[in-house]
């Protein structure tokens, strides 16, 4: 399981020119499920991305984590994060999950995210989606369980 976390000042996504999630200050994590994944790594992802120490502390040091820094998170799909892209000029996407599975993960750590008592907001699994985002630093990192 994969997370690409952006620390925004803002972020929304918009399906069919209407906009299904949005936050300001916090976490976007593009989120992409691998055959493989389970419950366990999806709530041990979750826990990585909550606990992950990149918003600034009183001395300006990457200290605090995204709850701590009084954010949310914007959670999207990306299956495209777990594409073999090391032959040819076209990604494979065999190491990706079933969509079935990959929905039910996806919705899996959402609602462990939840339970944690961050706000949360989403994509819509498997639409097209228009994502905006102010990535703030920029700081952005690959999380991978």
């Amino acid at each position: 399981m994969i997370a690409l976390i952006q620390r925004v000042s803002g972020a929304s996504v918009t399906v069919d020119e209407s906009v299904v999630g949005e936050i300001d200050s916090g976490l976007l994590v593009l989120l992409a499920v691998e055959q493989g994944d389970d419950e366990k790594k999806a709530a041990r992802l979750c826990e990585r991305v909550a606990g992950y120490r990149i918003f600034s502390d009183k001395n300006d040091k990457m200290n605090l984590n995204v709850q701590q820094a009084g954010g949310s998170l914007l959670v999207v799909s990306q299956f495209t994060l777990a594409a073999d892209t090391q032959k040819g000029m076209r990604p494979s996407f065999s190491r990706g999950a079933s969509p079935d599975e990959a929905n039910r993960l996806y919705q899996y750590f959402i609602g462990q995210c939840r339970e944690r008592g961050i706000a949360t907001e989403t994509g819509r699994f498997a639409a097209d989606m228009k994502v905006a985002l102010v990535n703030d630093g920029p700081v952005t990192f690959w999380l991978q369980v």
